[in-house]
Formats: C-alpha cells, structure tokens, sequence
C-alpha cells in the first residue's frame, strides 16, 4: 500500500486557510478534510459559548479529539495526499504524538490584519482566541521531534500564490499542479457546517485574491490585543516563505 502523505496546516483564524484547502483540493492525488478538531476544540472550552454554529458544530463531528487522530488525520485516505486545515488552537486536551506522523505546516497573518476581521465572528476574543501563542508552542513542538515546519504567512502568500505554492510544494516532497491556482466559485461538499458563518468571501472567489490593506481605522478597542499579537506573530513572520 502507498504511504499517504498527511498534511496538517495549522492556521490562526481568520486567515487564506480556506483557500488553500480550496487550492490543495484542485490537486487529482488530494483528499481534503475541513478542521477536523473543531468539536473536540469546542467540548473542552468555553469557546462553545460564543462561536456561531457551535451546536451544530458539536454535533456534526466526533468530540473526543483522540479518536478524531485515529480515525481521520491517521486513518485511512483513498488519495495519496491527504490535507488537513486545522486551526492551531484546537490542540487542546490532546497526545501530541501524532505531529510525528505528519507533514506539518504553520499559516499566520498580521494581526493588524486579522483582528478586526476576527471581530465580526467574535466580538471580544482573547489571546488564545488568535492562535499565536498556540503557533509558537507547536513551533517548539516540532523542533523537539526533529521537524521544522514550514511557515506560511498570508501577505506573502496572496502577493504571489503561484511562487510561494511551488516553494510549499517542493518543500513537503510535491509537485505543484497549474490546477492549484484556480477553482469554482461556491461552497466545497467538505465546507464544515460553520461555512455559512465564515467562508462567504473564499465562497465567492475563483482563486487567490490579491492582497489589499485594510483601509479602514483599527478598532481602538483591539489594540491592546494588538500589542501582545504583534511581537508573537513577528516570530513567525521572520521565517516565512518570501513571495
């Protein structure tokens, strides 16, 4: 039997992670699974009690994160690839052994970037809400393990998707496909039963969109977050891949 290639990209919220599980899933050797750890993420916090949809959510996928591992991110797969987007902090409660039998990939974004973005879902959200912390321990994480992960940042990402893809690709052992550029405008059969809350913008685009700045004031109310986001994000930004 081929060993399947297990793809765990490890986004913060808010981020292009959508689309590139849109982008990964053009690829015909591809099986894609849309955060698989959300309902595990949920029953052990108190973010249940104010992420949209979260009841659905609950309901529509196993709670207990463990079996979640064995039965999907190491289960079996009828592609040679399988991608899986995942939101960094989600690994909570859970064995992190299973890093070791994965390809891991980190996704971050400017907080400036993010936030005020993060804020229509959630209108207060935390520090741990963002990720960032959380992209950091798994960063230390993998190096225990001997992986260095290749970290993808948003910006560099969406200034030019067809360079910083092939880097991704040659980087965790795949040949890029033209096909990754490109796909149908609507939801996907694996969207979560979230997307109606949070993909309408990847729901209407056919590809990658370019990068624009936000030009509207950040919200005052965010800058202290801001201020601890910052420094953390910056770590990450320093080594990713270069447009």
């Amino acid at each position: 039997m081929t060993q399947v290639l297990r793809i765990n990209v490890w986004s913060g919220p808010r981020n292009i992670s959508t689309a590139l599980m849109y982008s990964f899933a053009q690829r015909p050797d591809t099986r894609v699974v849309d955060e698989p750890l959300y309902a595990h993420y949920l029953s052990h916090t108190p973010a249940q009690q104010y992420h949209p949809a979260a009841d659905e959510v609950l309901a529509s996928q196993d709670n207990d994160g463990e079996a979640v591992v064995r039965d999907v991110i190491l289960g079996p797969c009828d592609r040679q690839v399988l991608f899986l987007k995942q939101m960094t902090h989600h690994l909570v409660e859970l064995d992190l052994g299973f890093l070791a039998k994965t390809m891991n990939v980190i996704l971050t974004r400017d907080p400036v970037d993010m936030l005020p973005s993060y804020q229509q879902q959630v209108e207060t959200p935390s520090l741990r809400d963002t990720g960032y912390p959380q992209h950091l321990e798994l960063l230390e994480a993998l190096h225990e393990i001997g992986q260095e992960p290749t970290v993808l940042d948003s910006r560099e990402t969406l200034r030019d998707p067809p360079s910083v893809l092939r880097q991704l690709c040659e980087r965790i052992g795949l040949t890029f496909d033209e096909s990754m550029l490109q796909w149908d405008a609507g939801p996907r059969d694996e969207d979560g039963v979230w997307a109606p809350h949070w993909y309408a913008s990847v729901h209407r685009s056919t590809g990658f969109q370019p990068y624009v700045p936000k030009k509207e004031p950040f919200p005052d109310a965010l800058r202290p977050l801001l201020k601890e986001c910052q420094p953390l994000y910056e770590q990450l930004a320093r080594r990713a891949l270069r447009a």
